[in-house]
């Protein structure tokens, strides 16, 4: 039995002993009492849910486009000093530039985009995206002018491209332009359809001159993918740029 609870010798009797507190015998065994604090541990992050095997990398969305239906007579631009009627009063979306020109004579799809490289695959004739071009003509051209078309006509000294030309009848439900072209009375017109990959300075107006058959009217159809279909002059509409446009299949003109 401890020594503690004894009588304590000398004492009175029934008194015993108090035991002595917990720091004073621990202390003389050479022990500390203080109590250790428990170990801080920090919370373990959870892991983020695990890809499924074989699900696709997440792809960046592909850059929208503007289509727009470019009236006769409208630069194709966004400012003028000279108070000329320009994109600006169509297309009202800010950062949105147009990828290649059209003639402000000429009528049809100009294709606007906000992102660089993609205005620069559109409209680099190197990357030889097909631009599809309605083309009214003076007098009727016979089999030979269509091949030089298709060939290629020397401007400025070089060769144009070959190109795919072939004659179609005057589009159904075409709208009519403002100003109206000018007909001769004793002189027949008639409507091809031409598609380029390259864009030399007016070069459709100057290929048909060169066969002997003047451009009376101009409408561009199409951009590679994207035509004018549903579009009537001045309006617009938004359209995915696919990562890599395929090349335009050329529909036959509404008849």
């Amino acid at each position: 039995m401890s020594s503690w609870g004894k009588a304590e010798r000398g004492g009175p009797p029934g008194r015993r002993t108090v035991p002595p507190p917990v720091s004073n015998v621990l202390q003389s065994f050479g022990l500390s009492s203080k109590v250790a604090s428990p170990v801080t541990r920090r919370p373990r992050a959870r892991p983020g849910p695990r890809p499924r095997r074989g699900a696709p990398a997440e792809r960046p969305r592909a850059h929208g486009v503007v289509l727009l239906n470019k009236p006769y007579g409208v630069l194709c631009q966004f400012t003028d000093t000279a108070g000329r009627r320009t994109l600006a009063d169509f297309v009202p979306l800010p950062g949105f530039y147009a990828a290649g020109r059209l003639d402000a004579d000429s009528e049809g799809l100009v294709v606007l985009a906000a992102d660089g490289a993609l205005i620069a695959r559109i409209a680099d004739p190197r990357h030889k995206m097909p631009k599809t071009y309605w083309v009214e003509l003076e007098g009727i051209p016979d089999r030979h002018a269509l091949d030089v078309l298709r060939t290629g006509v020397v401007l400025d000294g070089a060769a144009t491209r070959p190109a795919q030309v072939r004659a179609i009848a005057p589009p159904a439900g075409l709208w009519p332009r403002d100003p109206p072209v000018r007909f001769r009375r004793h002189l027949p017109t008639s409507w091809i359809e031409i598609v380029l990959r390259e864009g030399r300075n007016r070069q459709v107006r100057r290929m048909t001159a060169a066969v002997g058959h003047p451009t009376l009217r101009l409408i561009r159809w199409a951009v590679g993918p994207w035509t004018l279909a549903g579009l009537g002059p001045g309006q617009w509409r938004r359209a995915r740029a696919p990562a890599t446009p395929a090349p335009a299949v050329c529909p036959d003109p509404p008849r």
